[in-house]
């Protein structure tokens, strides 16, 4: 058979297996994500974004043709509505708001993200990871899914408990371990900021710098930072120290590239050369030594 004689490989516009539905599961949602997702950087970005806005466009259309000058148009109006960072990409978030999908599962993407401190993701990371292992495994995920919906007063059966849990594990767990490490778990609940890049530029921390750093991750107000409070500031130094020294904010990698075992081994190595009265926890001017070696930030006075 001659080469006039093939048959031209036929177009497949993917959104239009989903088109005559009125919302889609948490699985298809995955499949969407994976499909447009090429690359697997946990964003919809690039040739991926105007792929996928031309078949969604298209899908909605249906027969009726849609003139190519208007797709660019529209692109721009789903952005301005739905890119809520104004990055020029699609997170996961952003796709669930734009895509029909279960409300419940959609829930899961709107629990007040991001989450406002390191503080507060570590506190996550410590109530879910039951067993301490290092990782939150398939029935943590699934009682932290189960708690955060029954806060949002939404029903779920078991079985589809079972199915959102296995979708966020085909989602996030990069590796394929079948469970999520830390910084797994960190894409799926990103952190607002870092709270030590507001002083990434002063060489000099003055006295309310300082205060303000420390009444930041003192949450209790008890004069010395611990328990989560220290782990969510060592998260924010070892960001600091892994992405800024090198010119790269956190954000672009779409959350941090620490996993626990390295928190924890980062920990007891600072705490033993920093704690100086060896009671686990920072004090005014063991942050102050910490601050001064690690930003490279020298302090205007003296701590308490």
């Amino acid at each position: 058979m001659g080469d006039s004689d093939e048959k031209p490989t036929k177009y497949t516009n993917f959104m239009s297996r989903f088109k005559e539905l009125e919302t889609l599961t948490s699985i298809e949602f995955q499949q969407v994500w994976e499909h447009y997702d090429s690359d697997g950087n946990g964003f919809i970005e690039g040739n991926e974004l105007e792929g996928f806005f031309h078949e969604l466009i298209t899908a909605k259309a249906g027969a009726q043709a849609v003139p190519e000058c208007a797709f660019e148009d529209l692109k721009t109006m789903f952005m301005e509505a739905y890119d809520e960072n104004a990055d020029g990409k699609i997170e996961m978030m952003e796709l669930a708001q734009i895509l029909r999908t279960e409300e419940n599962f959609l829930l899961l993407f709107r629990h007040n993200q991001p989450l406002a401190s390191s503080i507060e993701f570590m506190t996550i990371w410590r109530t879910y990871d039951a067993d301490c292992s290092g990782f939150i495994e398939k029935e943590e995920l699934k009682n932290f899914l189960k708690d955060l919906l029954s806060r949002q007063n939404a029903e779920i059966t078991p079985e589809k408990l079972d199915e959102y849990t296995q979708t966020m594990i085909k989602l996030f767990d990069r590796n394929g371990d079948g469970k999520l490490e830390l910084k797994e778990l960190a894409s799926l609940l990103p952190v607002k900021e870092n709270f030590l890049l507001r002083f990434e530029n002063k060489p000099i921390l003055s006295r309310d710098d300082f205060e303000k750093v420390f009444s930041y991750y003192d949450k209790n107000n008890d004069g010395k930072i611990e328990g989560d409070e220290l782990a969510g500031f060592l998260k924010d130094l070892m960001e600091h120290e892994k992405y800024v020294s090198k010119g790269i904010k956190p954000e672009t990698q779409g959350g941090t590239m620490i996993d626990a075992k390295e928190l924890e081994e980062y920990k007891r190595a600072l705490l033993r050369i920093c704690d100086i009265n060896k009671d686990g926890t920072l004090q005014k001017a063991e942050l102050r030594m910490i601050l001064m070696s690690n930003m490279g930030a020298q302090a205007e006075c003296s701590g308490n």
